[in-house]
């Protein structure tokens, strides 16, 4: 499964270069056919880099670090076989204040951000300012690391999504604790006008009521949310964050195979934003 989405995943990042003309095989000997000998870690890193820039990452605010981590997550995740079939990333960039859009979701298929928001961080987590996290019941603060997306509801806070922590001790007490994916009054330019800052929750990444259905009903039922934080020890010690662990889950001998490169390959390469951005 992680074979074929990466390769998959190396034809589509280094496609506008082979269209350009750039010779039709590389060093791991990607061909026509989409043939790939091997998946080294510099081909890895290489592919990253290019889907960043694709997608125009960096001019939404999202920095290469946060979006590097929360990909080598999800390739984990993909593997083990956790996520759908939708290759769909949500990351929470808490390193930004609340008045920012920190919220983003890519569709990677399609290299386009489908949602870029406000998204709100627990009452104890901090002020404007995200500080610290927890994984205790009862601390109304924010959780770092990887979720999964769980089922919805409708409960005390409207339209709900359930929030799955898979990281022992960092954020396996989601529901326990109750941290769910809701809408709030509080998270929008209004309350920001007003306060300074955004409203702030119990713990659960409340979104603006405008988008928080749509966004819900895009991610639910397994995809990966990632909360990143400039946190060091956390960067350092995730098992959902060891590239050496990933990288030895592919075979660097075996020669894979995927279906063909589409005809109208230019028409699905293309980068797109999606109209709910901006």
């Amino acid at each position: 499964m992680l074979n074929h989405f990466l390769l998959t995943f190396f034809l589509l990042a280094f496609a506008p270069s082979v269209m350009a003309g750039a010779p039709s095989t590389t060093p791991n000997e990607t061909t026509r056919t989409g043939s790939l000998a091997g998946f080294s870690p510099v081909t890895f890193e290489d592919s990253l880099s290019h889907l960043y820039d694709a997608i125009e990452l960096k001019a939404k605010g999202l920095s290469y670090e946060a979006f590097r981590y929360a990909m080598i997550g999800f390739y984990t995740l993909r593997d083990e076989g956790r996520l759908n079939g939708k290759n769909i990333i949500s990351i929470i960039d808490f390193t930004k204040p609340s008045t920012q859009q920190r919220f983003y979701t890519i569709d990677l298929d399609r290299r386009m951000i489908i949602y870029h928001s406000l998204v709100s961080h627990g009452k104890n987590t901090g002020e404007n300012l995200a500080k610290s996290f927890s994984n205790v019941v009862h601390s109304n603060q924010s959780s770092l690391g990887f979720y999964i997306t769980g089922e919805t509801y409708v409960g005390s806070k409207g339209y709900s999504l359930k929030l799955d922590g898979i990281e022992s001790g960092i954020n396996d007490n989601m529901r326990e604790r109750a941290v769910v994916m809701h809408e709030a009054d509080y998270v929008s330019e209004y309350w920001i006008s007003k306060f300074g800052r955004l409203g702030r929750s119990q713990g659960c990444p409340a979104l603006p009521k405008k988008i928080s259905r749509d966004v819900i009903n895009t991610i639910k039922n397994k995809t990966v949310v990632f909360a990143y934080f400039n946190d060091d020890h956390y960067l350092a010690s995730s098992y959902y964050l060891n590239v050496d662990a990933l990288m030895a889950r592919i075979p660097n001998e075996r020669v894979l195979s995927a279906p063909p490169v589409p005809v109208d390959v230019a028409e699905l390469l293309q980068v797109q934003t999606h109209p709910s951005v901006r």
